[in-house]
């Protein structure tokens, strides 16, 4: 088995021997017929590794579906895996068929299993130790023969000594484990994985694509992205289309700093967010609604500083390119090679002039008298410009426009 045109069919990037070991574990139970339970945190790509098991498997020619357990309403649930009669319940228009008469003969991906009511994790179990089953509001019983591929982000022993998931059901499904690592701990991955997506963004849209000098990649190599996969791929497209341009003949490429990327890095962890104090309070303290309200004022305040901040450091980026004749290395299993292709070099903030350590006021002052003089003094047109309300914009006019 070639290990990379696997990734490449499924679109998986990363060299991590933990994820290459998943992957030929993958590959390996595909053909055996065993239920199989994947393991690993949202955003990791579980469906990924669902379908490889499907196409390496005898059943691939038949049908494979995915079914998000999470997402089925409590009181549809057995309707939406089992089917129902016409009249079982209220709505129940016409006889339908459930997943596993939809699927028979092919495999069923049941993603986020442990959110399955117990009820419906019994009926389950029969499916798998027999292959039976019955309609909502029917008294027949069907058979099916489906392979089920079942996916959690839980520790489903855990689930179990709570009381939340079945243990029978557990030991049915865990004989055949897969476990997809946290992209935490594939930290040689991250970078590899940014620019397969900034490339796949810019492409898209036309735009430069960014790249990130040693002690910027070490910044994102730092933060735990708790979303995985999925959440680095959204920040990678923001900070393209905030921070890129237009692709020129002469302007194919952005290079960040470190200083450049941290006011765009995910704020979901290591900002100090206050807490509320629950020991003994003087009988003129606020109340703990009060308080509460306060503390989100005051982290909602930072939020909108640091948001205007980037907003600014953005408009400052230095238009002149450096021309440099070759084109950067391919993203995918190799290391990239040094800044090559025209860069723009972004100006960290100890480079500025003095003139330019203004105050923020100041600077935003002096962007609202750029766009209104941009649009002849029209304010709906230099609001739109700032991405400010109207009303917004005249509250902070400068002092030369108010009597306007």
């Amino acid at each position: 088995m070639d290990l990379q045109a696997l990734k490449n069919k499924y679109d998986i990037i990363g060299n991590d021997p933990a994820l290459n070991e998943a992957l030929e574990t993958a590959v390996k139970f595909a053909p055996t017929g065993l239920s199989v339970l994947i393991q690993g945190e949202s955003g990791v790509g579980k469906e990924s590794f669902a379908r490889i098991i499907h196409q390496f498997s005898t059943r691939r020619q038949n049908a494979f579906f995915a079914v998000n357990c999470g997402a089925l309403p409590r009181e549809l649930v057995n309707s939406e895996l089992f089917g129902h009669v016409k009249g079982s319940f209220t709505g129940a228009v016409e006889t339908r068929k459930g997943y596993f008469e939809e699927a028979d003969g092919g495999t069923l991906f049941l993603d986020e299993i442990a959110e399955l009511p117990l009820e419906s994790q019994a009926l389950l179990l029969r499916v798998l130790q027999s292959g039976e089953y019955r309609k909502v509001g029917s008294n027949k019983v069907d058979h099916t023969d489906v392979r089920i591929v079942a996916a959690t982000n839980v520790h489903l022993y855990e689930a179990v000594k709570r009381g939340k998931f079945r243990e029978d059901l557990y030991f049915r499904l865990s004989a055949a484990q897969i476990r997809i690592p946290p992209l935490r701990d594939r930290k040689s991955d991250i970078y590899l994985l940014f620019r397969k997506f900034t490339s796949d963004f810019s492409e898209v849209n036309g735009m430069c694509k960014i790249s990130l000098k040693p002690d910027a990649i070490r910044l994102l190599e730092q933060y735990r992205w708790p979303g995985n996969i999925r959440q680095l791929q959204g920040f990678t497209q923001s900070l393209t289309a905030q921070v890129s341009v237009k692709v020129t003949p002469t302007h194919q490429r952005i290079e960040l700093g470190a200083q450049d990327l941290m006011p765009f890095m995910p704020r979901e962890e290591g900002d100090p967010i206050p807490a509320l104090y629950e020991g003994p309070q003087p009988s003129s303290a606020f109340n703990a609604d009060e308080r509460q309200a306060i503390f989100k004022a005051i982290f909602d305040l930072k939020q909108e500083v640091d948001a205007l901040k980037a907003r600014l450091d953005r408009r400052s980026l230095p238009a002149p390119p450096v021309p440099v004749e070759e084109e950067e290395a391919e993203w995918q299993g190799q290391e990239e090679m040094p800044a090559q292709g025209p860069i723009v070099h972004v100006e960290s903030r100890e480079s500025q002039a003095p003139e330019e350590s203004l105050s923020v006021r100041r600077k935003e002052e002096d962007l609202i008298r750029q766009a209104l003089e941009k649009y002849h003094g029209n304010r709906k047109k230099a609001a739109e410009e700032l991405g400010m309300s109207e009303r917004t914009l005249y509250r902070k006019l400068p002092p030369e426009y108010r009597k306007k």
